[in-house]
């Protein structure tokens, strides 16, 4: 067959397909979420997403010097506290467990670890849900104030980067104005500026045992049948002084990710949520599919997408797929 055109000249050998990959990978865009919990000496396995653990501060360690010979140098913090409060204020207390954590790490690695604070208030609440309740609604403006002291509380601890995911109407440009008045101006905000109400978030809800007690969060997070309202939050949260911007979950929102990387001038995050991590080992534990592979597949679906970073469970694993040549 005379044919002038073939695709598969391109695909003869492995190392012309490096040479014409359209999309590339560095563990540097890898950022491995990380749980603290108040206490001493604790290394617990979650059940719900296996190979990950809750830590105290004594103990987080480990974790980071695992993430740092992997490659992986990006860490977001998600604090577990001891005691809990209709108005979570060991969110922002001197000795809250992410403070704790940040110090600790901090005093050890300086700034080889880049830590990265998430900023909500579910995990601090008695109620579970993301700020100050008014009756059974979380009230938007009340809860500004909130979001921007602990950001600010962070900053102190020596966060390099705050995360707010709450989903407030005006919280990056309350926290903006809180870390420029505290001296905080260099730090940069990471929104979780389009975030849905999704079911994949059950097992980070089993792990950072931030359940709502009542009623859901729909009426702040967004719903999934919408893609033209989450560039609307984009686009709001980058004028309200975002840095830059994220899109959860991942591997259901593709066509997200691609909306607002093309309408959008500042980098875009995509977090590769737990229910993402806990079906992959799920059904690799089955042996229904091959994990390094689908791991593989899925993080690279993110970038192709349009993703400049990916928060992942897997950051160590992909870090090391990446060095051996595997993807990248």
């Amino acid at each position: 067959m005379n044919l002038t055109n073939r695709p598969r000249r391109l695909r003869g050998s492995a190392i012309i397909r490096d040479m014409v990959r359209e999309t590339r990978m560095s563990a540097k865009s890898l950022i491995w979420p990380l749980f603290l919990k108040e206490g001493r000496d604790i290394r617990d396995e979650i059940p719900s997403l296996p190979g990950q653990f809750q830590c105290s501060p004594d103990r987080i360690f480990g974790e980071i010097e695992d993430g740092l010979r992997a490659g992986v140098s990006k860490f977001l913090l998600f604090g577990i506290p001891a005691q809990k409060d209709p108005e979570g204020t060991q969110a922002y207390a001197d000795e809250g467990i992410v403070q704790q954590g940040l110090r600790a790490i901090k005093e050890c690695y300086g700034d080889e670890a880049y830590l990265i604070t998430d900023i909500c208030m579910c995990e601090y609440t008695s109620h579970g849900h993301c700020g100050i309740l008014a009756g059974h609604d979380v009230d938007n403006d009340k809860t500004l104030p909130f979001l921007s002291r602990i950001a600010v509380s962070h900053a102190k601890a020596g966060a390099d980067m705050v995360a707010p995911s709450d989903m407030m109407d005006g919280r990056v440009a309350a926290i903006r104005a809180g870390l420029d008045e505290n001296g905080f101006g260099a730090l940069p905000i990471m929104s979780y500026a389009v975030k849905y109400a999704s079911s994949y978030y059950g097992p980070f809800r089993d792990a950072a045992g931030s359940a709502p007690s009542f009623g859901d969060r729909r009426s702040y997070q967004m719903d999934y049948h919408n893609k033209r309202e989450g560039l609307k939050e984009a686009l709001a949260d980058a004028a309200e002084g975002a840095d830059i911007l994220m899109v959860k979950p991942a591997l259901a929102y593709l066509d997200v990710i691609q909306t607002v990387k093309e309408q959008t001038c500042l980098p875009l995050a995509a977090y590769s949520v737990s229910g993402e991590y806990a079906m992959i080992k799920a059904a690799a534990a089955q042996g229904l599919i091959d994990e390094h592979g689908v791991m593989c597949e899925s993080a690279v679906a993110a970038f192709r997408a349009g993703a400049d970073i990916l928060i992942t469970y897997y950051a160590k694993e992909l870090a090391k797929a990446i060095q051996k040549g595997d993807i990248g």
